[in-house]
């Protein structure tokens, strides 16, 4: 599914709810920031290896997921919010990021 059709659902469900109100460009970022925290959490107190084999376990890669799906949700929402197209953005940071960060 691409990022637009997903952004098209996602507004759907929020419409189907009158969540409307509630997602402000503030209210998004403080949403995204708590999911980013939630995710955190999974790999909090772990060790090196631990986090490497994170999603050997399937309750704890469930979470894990569910986590980054949280992310991906709240920042598409955001994306939507102020017309940000996130693939344009992404091409053009990595075009930059291709001459601040240049191969060996």
């Amino acid at each position: 599914m691409s990022l637009p059709a997903l952004q098209d659902q996602l507004s759907d469900f929020a419409v189907r709810r009158d969540w409307g109100p509630f997602h402000t460009p503030r209210n998004l970022v403080l949403a995204l920031t708590g999911e980013v925290g939630e995710l955190a959490a999974e790999f909090q107190w772990l060790t090196e290896a631990e986090t490497e084999r994170v999603m050997d376990d399937p309750d704890k890669a469930r979470s894990v997921r569910h986590e980054m799906a949280d992310v991906l949700i709240y920042l598409l929402r955001l994306a939507t919010i102020l017309e940000v197209d996130l693939e344009a953005a992404l091409k053009e940071k990595m075009a930059i990021n291709e001459t601040r960060f240049p191969a060996p």
